[in-house]
């Protein structure tokens, strides 16, 4: 997940984000949350935010592992559930090629272009455990 910021900054694509990555264009409630933010707030953001994409992942792969399920959990909660719906990482999966989806982890490391370093680390921790028995 990401790392904790207390007040309100732009993630690499220019969307506004607060706490371990709190999505506030998605959640239109940037003018509800009132900056600086503590820790226990933002743990608070995630766990209401992560229920949206753990149960999306469970309708569409019910059948994966704890660590796989982690895994593709923060692919969707970094990317969002539309660019889950429609990666190869997602058909792999449904189609049970576990190690096929697994190499597609390292495709999603971009933004605006531009390979980020942070997105290449975090996509590899994602495709490590993902892999982790």
């Amino acid at each position: 997940m990401s790392l904790f910021k207390e007040n309100f900054y732009d993630d690499p694509v220019g969307i506004t984000t607060i706490g371990y990555g709190h999505n506030c264009k998605a959640n239109k409630d940037s003018d509800k949350i009132k900056a600086p933010i503590s820790i226990k707030e933002a743990e608070e953001l995630l766990r209401k935010d992560l229920v949206k994409f753990e149960d999306y992942v469970n309708k569409q792969v019910p059948e994966l592992n704890s660590n796989q399920f982690s895994a593709v959990v923060s692919f969707a909660y970094n990317l969002g559930c539309d660019k889950l719906r429609t990666s190869i990482l997602l058909k792999k999966l449904k189609a049970g090629d576990t190690q096929g989806a697994s190499e597609e982890f390292g495709r999603w490391v971009h933004a605006k272009r531009k390979r980020l370093p942070g997105l290449v680390r975090r996509r590899e921790d994602e495709r490590q455990l993902f892999l982790k028995k």
